[in-house]
């Protein structure tokens, strides 16, 4: 039987987040664009800010959001959300995607009427098939959450370690000294050390699972290409490595995106796709995880994309086919 399409507009469509639904919701099977909004681009061709759109689009940016959709992805910068959900007043039948941090936890969770949804898949998967608002996970929060979910329902998740390094786009559009190509390149740097905003909505993932789960003791760090997560993390662990491969590849066998591979992997595997890749180690009584993700898929608008599949009943895969930047 045919699967019904959808109307589907974008808020805040010029920045990295906006460009990348825009890429994959062109070539989506079930939906259609109806409008792309930016104030400080309305009226110029999308193709104009996003270079690569070049002949695949002929759409323009507009001023105003329409409320003639089903569905209405929120692109904006943090906090900027709740003011667009303010001024438009959406009919209750337009749901809603947000990919800010403005709905994640449970005490924002509830905004003019809409009761938010945290969107992570292979946590959530049912809750976002019956919501009509979602709350799009942070970047770094989905690595680290996917590396550690399966730990949870052993009850072992006491005191954990996380290191991850994040591609430049994790910054967002907007000039700052340490966006620029000369300090970037051939540089690293660790920044918000044990202060990330993304390790409250891990935790409150965490602790829905395991109550009595320790603490993330996380530290990021800026890396000198494009795009990509790559996040380690350990914690003691009484499982041998064969069981806790079982275990791991048991937890995701029904989730399309996220899998675990026994071969060492690298960055370059997942970007440009919607994959988590995971790979384990044993050393001593530390179990240790390495996660990998796009920052800009998997982490952002990819996810955002799964969770539209999910909440209109398409296949959790529409659009999301990619294939990796392998050279």
């Amino acid at each position: 039987m045919a699967m019904q399409r959808i109307s589907v507009g974008i808020a805040g469509g010029a920045g990295y987040t906006g460009g990348e639904l825009l890429r994959l919701l062109l070539h989506h099977p079930y939906a259609d664009i109806e409008f792309v909004h930016s104030r400080s681009n309305a009226g110029k061709p999308v193709s104009f800010v996003h270079g690569d759109l070049y002949g695949e689009t002929g759409l323009h940016f507009v001023s105003e959001i329409s409320t003639d959709i089903d569905v209405l992805f929120l692109c904006a910068g943090h906090g900027e959300s709740r003011q667009l959900l303010e001024a438009y007043q959406l009919p209750e039948r337009v749901r809603v995607i947000d990919l800010s941090n403005d709905f994640r936890l449970r005490e924002s969770a509830q905004y003019e009427g809409r009761n938010f949804v945290y969107g992570l898949p292979e946590y959530n998967r049912d809750a976002i098939a019956a919501a009509a608002n979602i709350a799009n996970p942070g970047c770094f929060a989905t690595a680290i959450q996917l590396a550690l979910l399966p730990l949870t329902k052993l009850g072992s998740l006491k005191d954990v370690h996380v290191t991850g390094i994040t591609g430049a786009t994790g910054a967002g559009q907007k000039l700052q000294s340490s966006s620029h190509f000369a300090w970037r390149v051939n540089n690293i740097q660790a920044y918000k050390s044990l202060s990330h905003q993304h390790i409250p909505e891990v935790m409150q993932t965490l602790r829905a699972l395991q109550p009595d789960c320790g603490p993330v003791h996380f530290i990021p760090w800026r890396g000198d290409f494009a795009r990509g997560i790559y996040v380690t993390a350990y914690t003691e662990c009484g499982m041998s490595l064969s069981d806790a491969w079982d275990h791991y590849e048991s937890w995701y066998q029904t989730h399309p995106f996220t899998h675990v591979i026994r071969e060492n992997m690298d960055l370059k595997q997942v970007v440009n796709t919607n994959k988590c890749l995971l790979h384990l180690e044993k050393v001593g009584q530390n179990l240790v995880i390495h996660s990998a993700i796009d920052n800009l898929l998997k982490g952002a608008s990819g996810q955002a994309v799964q969770n539209m599949n999910l909440m209109f009943g398409f296949p959790e895969d529409a659009g999301l086919r990619l294939k990796p930047v392998a050279f």
